[in-house]
């Protein structure tokens, strides 16, 4: 792969990005799509309700949102692993509205993430700085958000185990336990080390992600295309152990988040390498999700756990599902996957709005965080918001998802 031609790439998409005229692929006319009219209305309406939501809460909102308790949002002071995904949102929501006060408060927000961007403790960095520092540069072209964000991506890149050639996911660098554990989240954080490739010319930083999504891809997914949480390696030779789960089921089941986060994480990876082995993981994850999904279209917590297809809801995975589909659907020209997209978001705006509540302080509910552990059972979750309003954004507004997050395919 030739870094110049790569960078060059990826400096006319940065370029095309922040002008306010969309690239012709990213523009779509949205009727184009023939989307039904009802559904539109439908995802106009939900993005309404979110703006609005937002609107009333984000004044009082201090520090990072994690979850809610009695539909009051908790909070990190330091954004735990979900810090990027409140200025996310109201980037999102500024978008959307081209109301100001979500752009000041996105970007004050993004601020309080400074002290981690030199984290070496946790492969959250993506989700602590792509929805939020490289989105502010992308919006704003201040370099120092994107100074930042590669920063981190150099914190990123410490991680990386290169017997195993993957990189680990929990502990410090310096601690035994966990030292071989892979999680399938990270596919998500990939993103991260692409963008430092881009803006510096520098092919480490892809070139380690490209090798973590290899080693995912092969260990990972199985047969018929479902995946488990956890995948164990011996640290010190590299050799693979075997399967493993903290948040689904069992070792043998399918949680259904997770499912989202390789969809999506294989998607973006075929995105900015072309590489057609990414492509397909990808299109096999998503044809198991859709296969597993209920009639109502919110995906079960865990797509194996014995009371499936009856079980706890967990919304998150379900706009997190959508975005990705919507991404493969543009990334492969298959209607197929839009269409089960356009149904969980509108299934999400039709059951999972926390419109009947006076109480609720975010904007969807039934989201489940880790059912095991009996943590956060259908409560809010602040990705959930995120990746509610990207997908629908991605729908209505195509051009400016790209101008944030980047939806350009080498």
């Amino acid at each position: 792969m030739s870094v110049s031609r790569r960078t060059v790439l990826a400096t006319a998409a940065g370029a095309a990005a922040l002008c306010t005229s969309p690239t012709p692929a990213a523009a779509a006319d949205v009727t184009a799509d023939r989307i039904p009219e009802p559904t539109l209305r439908t995802l106009r309406s939900a993005a309404d309700y979110a703006v609005e939501k937002l609107h009333a809460v984000a004044p009082s909102v201090t520090a990072f949102p994690v979850g809610t308790k009695f539909e009051k949002w908790v909070y990190s002071q330091n954004g735990d692993w979900v810090g990027g995904f409140w200025p996310g949102t109201l980037w999102m929501a500024w978008l959307y509205s081209r109301d100001d006060m979500f752009r000041t408060r996105a970007l004050a927000s993004a601020g309080k993430l400074a002290p981690r961007q030199y984290d070496t403790t946790t492969h959250d960095l993506g989700f602590l700085f792509y929805p939020s520092w490289v989105t502010a540069w992308r919006l704003t072209g201040d370099d120092a958000w994107r100074t930042g964000a590669l920063q981190a991506a150099d914190s990123l890149i410490r991680r990386y185990n290169p017997r195993g050639r993957f990189i680990r996911a929990w502990g410090a660098l310096n601690e035994e336990r966990n030292a071989g554990r892979v999680i399938i989240d990270t596919m998500m954080n990939l993103d991260l080390l692409a963008f430092a490739s881009s803006r510096t010319g520098d092919d480490k930083y892809l070139n380690i992600a490209v090798e973590h999504a290899r080693t995912a891809q092969r260990v990972f997914p199985r047969p018929d295309g479902s995946t488990p949480h956890v995948y164990d390696f011996d640290p010190v030779s590299g050799t693979p152990i075997g399967p493993n789960t903290v948040q689904g089921y069992s070792p043998t089941s399918c949680w259904s988040r997770g499912q989202a986060w390789g969809l999506y994480g294989f998607t973006t990876m075929y995105r900015r390498t072309k590489n057609p082995e990414f492509l397909a993981t990808a299109r096999r994850l998503a044809d198991f999700a859709m296969g597993a999904l209920t009639p109502d279209h919110v995906p079960v917590w865990d797509y194996r756990a014995p009371q499936q297809p009856y079980d706890i809801k967990d919304a998150s995975a379900g706009a997190i599902m959508a975005c990705g589909l919507l991404d493969l659907s543009a990334a492969t020209g298959r209607h197929a996957y839009r269409e089960v997209a356009l149904r969980l978001l509108t299934a999400l705006s039709a059951t999972c709005l926390t419109r009947n509540s006076t109480r609720a302080e975010a904007v969807l509910a039934r989201c489940t965080r880790n059912r095991p552990a009996e943590d956060g059972i259908e409560i809010s979750l602040p990705y959930a918001d995120y990746y509610f309003l990207e997908g629908i954004l991605r729908v209505l507004q195509p051009q400016d998802v790209d101008r944030a997050i980047d939806l350009f395919t080498v």
